[in-house]
């Protein structure tokens, strides 16, 4: 078994290999696990959907960070936009074979936060009253 370059090294410049080598990880974690990336990403799974749809459905969302949003998933490879030739014309976004994979991460990941909710939050509670008699 190949030995990590990372293991070689000591202190400062064994730091610097770490986040050279997590840089680009961090690149796409910091895309992908933005709010409103997995809000559209989850949206999306449902099948193909258009633009006005996905506004009504994401709550909170302007229509320039929807725009921003789904123009940055397409260009990381995350979604397919189709545009039909009608009048007027349709969009249709779908997720691509990479995503459906991230969807079910993401199931993964909110089925755990449904199931945690409520310790977390008794959890909050609890740091909160502490922390304030504290201060």
């Amino acid at each position: 078994m190949p030995r990590s370059p990372i293991r070689d090294l000591s202190g400062d410049a064994a730091a610097d290999a770490v986040a050279t080598e997590a840089c680009p990880v961090r690149e796409v974690l910091d895309r992908v696990a933005g709010k409103w990336s997995i809000l559209v990403i989850v949206a999306v799974a449902r099948g193909p959907i258009r633009f006005a749809e996905l506004e009504r459905q994401i709550d909170g969302i302007s229509r320039r960070m929807l725009t921003l949003t789904l123009r940055n998933l397409e260009r990381d490879g995350l979604l397919t936009r189709t545009v039909y030739a009608t009048v007027p014309p349709k969009v249709e976004y779908r997720l691509t074979e990479i995503a459906q994979e991230l969807h079910v991460e993401l199931l993964s990941l909110t089925n755990w936060a449904e199931r945690h909710r409520k310790t977390i939050s008794a959890a909050r509670h609890a740091y909160d009253a502490t922390h304030r008699e504290a201060g």
